[in-house]
């Protein structure tokens, strides 16, 4: 599993290397560019989500028709164009330009059906969390890397960087990526909007995935312009921001490993997540109202070990919510409105700070990541724990398998290319030889 998963996770980690690299540094140094305000350096930082929004689906689609390998290649063609744009751009809404493009290249969704193409249901879980796990790294790595590769050759080396890592990561499509197999499945339903928001915990999931990226992009507007504008009292320079990202990058790294074994392990996601949002409480509290370089440099470490911990299990845990038929589904819509929310994110705090306060900001975070926590304890269940069995097509009667239904089988589905019956049921609570004979 993990040989079939490797080759094109590195690709998501070269993609988001490159996004996350300019995130730390990119508000202060934006503003520099002609006709910049805060608020459209909030539209730029978060502006790459905006466009990924717009485009998971029609991305999904097109790799239905034409192939996951050409669509992901023509995703990172168009990240490349908007990579070197942004790297050349000398005005504001130029780099806005560049960076909508960017988001334009809108691999993700795609990615995760060649996943899922590529992993057998049972482990495909794991696959997700290792895929999330990449993510993370890259967004750890980018913390430490961003500022300083900024501060001594400036923010369009980094572009110029990213454009190299997309060319590192086509070779890698074409030379490591196993190509999918050819598989239909059909199921005895279908897949509709509504049902998924009705299901408690994958809508939990989308909120979880939501909220965690529209702050992140929010922090890293806010974090940068306090700590060098000299209106917030702070007046770092901006070489100096290694100084808070790295002591956090470092954190963030060793909280994802345990969090990730944990979750995955112990079955108790749900638990990871409330401690993560517990750190983002405490992280923002921190950011909008200390005074002290040292305590800041504890909230931005927070922030860091609260998005690590979360991140590997998101797509994890939606993956395990989901029904079969419902998966692309899902994991579309909780995609689509995290990227929104990334975008909604920069471009709030940016308008904000051009308006107010950090510690009104601030405050305004608070609420909403209370409301955050308790709407979790209250409404967040831990999966329950499913095994698979497989049965040759040609030893089931369709009639009875049609007309399967109990409370410990969460669903069952055929795959034809392979004239299996996959049925997925609760292991403890019934026997796979019984199983059988209800469909034999």
């Amino acid at each position: 599993m993990f040989k079939k998963v490797l080759p094109l996770s590195s690709i998501i980690f070269l993609r988001f290397l490159g996004l996350f690299l300019v995130l730390p540094v990119l508000s202060v140094y934006a503003l520099d560019l002609d006709g910049a305000t805060p608020f459209l350096v909030g539209v730029v930082v978060g502006g790459y989500a905006l466009t990924q929004a717009v485009f998971q689906l029609p991305f999904g689609a097109m790799s239905d028709k034409i192939g996951r390998k050409p669509t992901i290649l023509f995703g990172l063609i168009i990240f490349f164009i908007g990579s070197l744009i942004c790297a050349f751009s000398t005005d504001i809404y130029t780099l806005m330009f560049g960076r909508f493009l960017q988001g334009a290249g809108a691999i993700g969704s795609v990615a995760t059906a060649m996943v899922s193409d590529l992993v057998e249901e049972e482990v495909r879980g794991k696959a997700m969390a290792i895929m999330g796990g990449f993510i993370a790294i890259a967004f750890a790595l980018s913390m430490g890397l961003g500022p300083v590769l900024a501060s001594n050759y400036g923010i369009s080396a980094i572009f110029l960087i990213t454009s190299g890592l997309v060319i590192l990561s086509i070779i890698i499509l074409f030379t490591k990526v196993p190509t999918p197999p050819k598989i239909r499945h059909i199921y005895h339903n279908t897949s509709r909007t509504i049902d998924i928001i009705k299901d408690n915990n994958l809508l939990n999931m989308i909120i979880i995935n939501t909220l965690q990226k529209g702050l992140m992009t929010a922090a890293f507007v806010i974090i940068p312009i306090i700590l060098t504008q000299e209106q917030y009292g702070f007046n770092w320079a901006k070489s100096d921001l290694w100084m808070a990202y790295l002591p956090a990058m470092v954190a963030g790294f060793f909280a994802m490993a345990p969090a990730a074994i944990l979750g995955e392990k112990k079955n108790i996601p749900k638990e990871i997540f409330l401690i993560s949002i517990v750190f983002f409480f405490a992280s923002f509290a921190i950011i909008g109202f200390t005074n002290s370089s040292t305590v800041f440099i504890f909230g931005v470490v927070f922030f860091f070990i609260g998005f690590n911990m979360m991140e590997p299990l998101v797509q994890s845990m939606i993956s395990k919510f989901a029904k079969v038929h419902q998966k692309g589904a899902a994991l579309g819509i909780s995609n689509s409105s995290a990227y929104f929310a990334t975008f909604l994110g920069g471009t709030f705090a940016g308008l904000y700070l051009n308006v107010g306060d950090r510690a009104t900001l601030a405050s305004v975070l608070l609420v909403i990541i209370l409301l955050w926590l308790v709407w979790t304890v209250l409404k967040l269940q831990n999966p329950v724990r499913h095994s698979f069995l497989y049965i040759k097509i040609e030893e089931v009667n369709l009639e009875k398998l049609e007309a399967l239904e109990n409370e410990n089988i969460a669903e069952w589905y055929i795959n034809e290319t392979e004239n299996l019956v996959v049925i997925k049921y609760v292991k403890d609570s019934i026997e796979e030889d019984a199983l059988k004979a209800k469909v034999a």
